[in-house]
């Protein structure tokens, strides 16, 4: 006796056992209920996911023998049923549109449809894949579709409905179906599995559910690729063994990895992962499944309904999301579904998919422009620099603890307004003069951040060894992030040692000027006027020194 693949097998025979198009399943019920079954119907949707099954229950419950007339519960036992579901029924006609596309076959179908049918009530047409009929096949249907003899119903599928005319499509009711989600095809994997009597991990079967990607074949046709290799009970392992999933435990291995900040273990990771025989397009698809996962939990938490995760993994994910920020998973997932378009293209992909996993795990966390504002206002840090630029040079730091007790202990009282005695060459004149060597200083010492914020002020006053520093009338972000992050003092040791003597800092922003007069009618802005007004916005400026980034280009809208 030949064996039936569990697809066939386990089909929907009702319109209660269609799994996840509830909504359609319910629609057609209703209007065979009330006696306003269409004369053609459309149904759309990727493959899989029942739109000719449910087209075949359509038909048996419109044919349906037992009942005397058409019924929501065919049932599936009549001759009309039994044949229906066996695709030789004379009366339902099933005809595929790929290899049927001529103008020919459509008037072929013409001239049999005006005859009654044999034995049932309904002449029925079921057309699969309808987009691949030609444009003139498609005009020469389109009149017995709009008014066909009251016996003859039409039923088209497909999986590409932007392919059919839209002459057909007004002339059907059109049902879209969805997608069926994981929870729904685990549920009905875990069904079969039990009535199959065959021995199964509860690891296995949500795995099993999401690589079907919403679809129910797919899905059952994994499954008995699995059962096929006779190995009970059946296990998540086997996925990675005989299906070619990669292994759950490297995958979170590897983001753990990267969200140590561990080159060397990113590596690592990727080697293990590859040695298995699992692709970098694979790789890449895992990531972004996986790290959509931990965007959820950073958002809902953990124990969110839209995780389709057992509790251990629900576990796992939990303490790896702590590793990551949302901004820092959004660039991460946006970035690798790009990149797993350039790895098909390329013959380089391995070296692509290191060079941009290592990109991630040698980046600081990413900060939106709200919270590198808000942190910048409150004093926290606006954004943390590179390992290798954590922590200012070890001269400056121990130049910081000496001469920041030297400034104190020489300090005049709050009240003293007396002169420091300070070199005669030291006034505002020189240090305007020297200002720019002294913002190369800075580079160098504390690097490109604060010498940056810095390069938006100019010296305006030095008085009782005080230096006072202007920043212009937008220059109100840039000063509180100048005052936070320990800046003054660091800023202060180094000019102290740049002149010889204790100096301190204090800031001010120039007052608002009021706008001048159109001197006649205004210039459109070239492009390298919008370039500088665009990199002297405050806000991009503060993400460029918050985030010591540099701008690579700019695209306008």
């Amino acid at each position: 006796m030949s064996y039936t693949v569990l697809a066939r097998k386990y089909r929907s025979q009702t319109f209660d056992d269609v799994i996840g198009q509830d909504p359609i399943a319910q629609t057609l019920k209703n209007a065979i209920r009330t006696g306003r079954v269409a004369h053609a119907y459309l149904f759309t949707g990727t493959r899989g996911v029942g739109k000719t099954t449910t087209a075949r229950i359509l038909a048996k419950a419109l044919n349906c023998l037992a009942a005397d007339g058409p019924t929501t519960t065919p049932c599936c036992k009549c001759d009309s049923c039994i044949a229906v579901n066996s695709g030789e029924d004379i009366d339902v006609i099933e005809i595929d549109g790929a290899t049927n596309n001529g103008v020919e076959q459509v008037r072929e179908l013409r001239q049999n449809a005006i005859y009654r049918p044999a034995r049932a009530r309904f002449k029925i047409y079921i057309i699969d894949e309808v987009h691949m009929l030609s444009v003139p096949a498609f005009n020469a249907l389109l009149k017995i579709l709009e008014e066909p003899p009251d016996h003859v119903k039409f039923i088209l599928a497909t999986t590409e409905p932007n392919k059919v005319i839209p002459t057909i499509q007004s002339r059907c009711q059109r049902f879209d179906f969805s997608n069926i989600g994981p929870a729904s095809i685990a549920g009905q994997l875990k069904s079969i599995l039990d009535k199959e009597k065959i021995k199964f991990e509860e690891d296995l079967v949500l795995p099993l559910a999401r690589m079907a990607n919403g679809s129910m074949r797919d899905g059952l046709s994994l499954l008995d690729r699995l059962i096929s290799t006779g190995i009970e009970p059946l296990s998540a392992s086997l996925l990675e063994t005989y299906l070619g999933c990669p292994n759950s435990e490297k995958i979170w291995n590897l983001i753990e990895q990267i969200g140590s900040r561990d080159a060397a273990g990113t590596l690592a990771a990727i080697e293990d992962l590859v040695g298995t025989g699992v692709s970098e397009v694979q790789i890449a698809d895992s990531l972004i499944d996986y790290m959509r996962d931990l965007m959820v939990v950073k958002s809902t938490g953990a124990e969110s309904r839209l995780l389709i995760l057992t509790g251990p993994q629900r576990k796992r994910a939990g303490e790896l999301a702590g590793k990551f920020d949302i901004a820092a998973l959004i660039y991460s997932i946006a970035t690798l579904e790009k990149l797993r378009w350039s790895i098909k293209n390329s013959d380089t992909s391995r070296a692509l998919l290191e060079a941009s996993l290592l990109r991630f795990a040698l980046s600081e966390h990413f900060l939106n422009v709200e919270e590198l504002l808000s942190q910048a206002k409150s004093g926290a840090a606006a954004g943390a620099k590179k390992k290798a630029a954590v922590s200012p040079p070890t001269e400056v730091s121990t130049a910081f603890k000496s001469s920041r007790q030297e400034i104190t202990d020489n300090e005049p009282p709050a009240t003293s307004h007396e002169p420091a005695n300070l070199p005669a060459s030291v006034n505002i004149q020189s240090i305007k003069n020297n200002w720019q060597n002294i913002l190369r200083l800075i580079n160098a010492k504390l690097g490109p951040g604060t010498a940056g914020l810095l390069s938006s002020a100019e010296p305006s006053r030095f008085e009782h060894g005080v230096l006072m520093l202007e920043f212009g009338p937008a220059g109100h972000t840039h000063k509180r992030m100048c005052e936070s992050n320990g800046r003054v003092e660091q800023v202060q040791v180094l000019l102290g040692e740049h002149f010889s003597t204790p100096i301190r800092l204090k800031f001010e922003t120039a007052a608002t000027q009021p706008p001048q007069a159109e001197a006649g009618a205004s210039q459109p802005a070239t492009g390298s006027q919008k370039r500088n007004e665009l990199l002297s916005d405050p806000a991009v400026k503060t993400i460029l020194m918050g985030l010591d980034a540099t701008i690579t280009g700019i695209e306008e809208d």
